[in-house]
């Protein structure tokens, strides 16, 4: 199923998911039939006081903050403690963690190996130098963790720091205890039970800095103060050193938005803007912005061309864009490559038919829902209507629009493509929830009481699932542990004395988004090298590389045993 069987599973099997759906339906129902029939169980079960107890704590914004990353930290750092730290699976995954592993080791970038068409592999670069072809953003708060002992403890920080800066961002739009509501739910679903936080994506970090510009841009029409424009700036960083495209359509958005207020007649004037935002926000990004060219300076040999641009000219066929012509047939070294650069090619080819972007656009709405709105969260739109006339929301209605055009003209979609702009829809979420509270039905406060249904059946599922997961009843999938089998041969042969080299080859049925030949920062160093199987005259090239070493062949697939290799020494 590829990388989408990360967030859409239940899409190979129909309608499988209906039943979940249908039981989200039933709890809800069930639970806001209780409170209109018994009005004081909310009170007898606690609940009154824990929601009296939320409020209290919401007045205390920074501390709201604070306790909503703190929980997420907590609960999925005690879950990883007893199921296990989460292990690569996709290319992408494996792409971070070399820049990870590269900055860890205290550089920028690595020089090019002299048996690199060995190694060649997915999302990465080897001339002129080698490194991982994203941003630095997500290698670098991994890199954290790996210094810290495990490079996933960077993925819980920047979890941590998504939850908490939704839950800021919100406060500069709505009041305090539905800021809080909102940034707990982002860590019941976001934190917790998503591919978000449940592997190595670049996806925590772009949601923190969407959150940032996005929470920043009230504060500076309320307040125009300095330390808002720096948290705009560092947010900027922050989306252009990790999703850099839908970065830039969100901050597009915003600095409409903001200019549009500036210019305004109800902005600061000309002379205060320049003083309170641009000369802040320039003064903030300017460096950091010098720091990026550096990078790329570092890693590509020019400060104005990205390792993705590098990456996708030298491998792809198939461009990112639904006007783009593809690029010329490429000559490959290795079957696995070009088999997926020839299925990318065919579907950025489907998708400039008009039948075809039809079909691609209902598959990408249909995993944004999945993984962004699992009932019974959704039951909230229905005070769409309502929150969409509301007047404070057309600034973020726009910014929504923006991004959405954005993102409809790319070929490819996954959810954390849409992470930036995550923030806001827990704000449209909210909003929703806050007019819903107030619609009444005989005299009964029935929105208020399908407002906390949704909320505690929402919560409680989660706790259920993570408790299901803890005790081994049923695996849960959102905290998959990665690449199993490749994960294997590395215990396997870690047990051993001695370096090996495995040489791969893969089985007709493997899944195309997984890989196992994957190395860090510095290859000649590890135990383990991982190399592709090139026949025996081009093995012996690395035999004659690496003499003292064992040399293995494996088949990737779900049963690989490993197997000595018997090539000419």
């Amino acid at each position: 199923m590829g990388i989408l069987a990360v967030v859409a599973g239940p899409m190979a099997h129909g309608f499988a998911w209906l039943p979940e759906l249908l039981k989200a339906v039933a709890a809800v129902a069930v639970a806001v039939y209780l409170q209109i029939k018994f009005p004081r169980m909310w009170g007898i079960l606690g609940l009154a006081r824990l929601e009296g107890f939320g409020k209290k704590i919401a007045r205390r914004k920074a501390l709201s903050v604070f306790l909503v990353g703190l929980s997420l930290f907590v609960i999925r750092g005690v879950g990883a403690l007893l199921t296990g730290v989460p292990l690569p699976h996709y290319h992408d995954e494996f792409s971070y963690l070399l820049a990870a592993d590269t900055f860890a080791h205290g550089r920028l970038t690595n020089p090019p190996h002299p048996m690199w068409v060995h190694f060649e592999t997915f999302h990465v670069i080897w001339h002129p130098t080698y490194m991982s072809m994203y941003p630095p953003g997500q290698g670098l708060i991994l890199a954290l963790g790996e210094v810290m002992g495990n490079a996933w403890i960077g993925q819980l920080l920047a979890s941590a720091l998504m939850c908490g800066a939704i839950c800021w961002m919100l406060q500069g739009w709505i009041p305090p205890r539905w800021a809080l509501l909102g940034g707990m739910l982002a860590v019941a679903r976001l934190g917790l039970l998503s591919y978000f936080t449940n592997g190595y994506w670049s996806a925590c970090l772009p949601a923190v800095g969407g959150a940032l510009i996005l929470g920043a841009l009230p504060r500076i029409q309320h307040g125009a103060r300095k330390r808002h424009a720096v948290v705009m700036a560092i947010g900027l960083f922050i989306l252009a050193n990790t999703r850099p495209y839908e970065g830039f359509l969100l901050s597009l958005g915003v600095a409409i938005a903001l200019l549009a207020w500036m210019l305004g007649k109800n902005g600061p004037g000309v002379r205060a803007s320049l003083a309170r935002i641009v000369l802040p926000l320039v003064l903030t990004l300017a460096p950091l912005a010098a720091w990026t060219g550096y990078y790329y300076y570092r890693v590509t040999g020019s400060a104005f061309r990205m390792a993705y641009e590098l990456n996708r000219e030298t491998y792809a066929m198939g461009r990112y864009f639904i006007w783009q012509k593809p690029w010329p047939q490429k000559i490959y070294h290795h079957a696995k490559m070009q088999a997926q650069y020839e299925r990318e090619l065919r579907e950025a080819t489907e998708n400039q038919t008009l039948r075809g972007f039809i079909r691609r656009s209902g598959v990408k709405l249909y995993y944004f829902w999945l993984d962004f709105l699992v009932p019974p969260l959704p039951f909230v739109l229905i005070a769409l209507p309502c929150a969409a006339r509301d007047r404070r929301l057309r600034v973020p209605w726009m910014i929504a629009g923006i991004f959405v055009i954005g993102l409809a003209v790319e070929v490819w979609f996954l959810p954390h493509y849409f992470a930036p702009a995550a923030a806001l829809l827990y704000l449209f979420l909210m909003e929703c929830a806050r007019h819903l509270r107030w619609f009444q039905w005989r005299d009964r406060a029935v929105g208020l009481a399908l407002v906390r249904a949704v909320a505690v059946v929402y919560v409680g599922t989660v706790v259920l699932r993570i408790g299901l997961a803890v005790g081994k009843v049923r695996p849960e999938k959102e905290w998959q542990h990665g690449d199993m089998g490749r994960a294997a041969i590395v215990k396997e042969l870690d047990a051993l004395p001695g370096q090996d080299v495995v040489l791969v080859k893969y089985a007709a049925d493997f899944d195309p988004d997984r890989e196992w030949v994957y190395n860090g920062a510095d290859i000649d160093g590890q135990k383990i090298v991982w190399a592709r199987d090139m026949g025996a005259e081009r093995n012996q090239e690395l035999l004659d590389y690496y003499r003292g070493r064992k040399f293995w062949m494996v088949e990737a697939d779900e049963e690989a045993k490993l197997e000595a290799y018997e090539g000419r020494q």
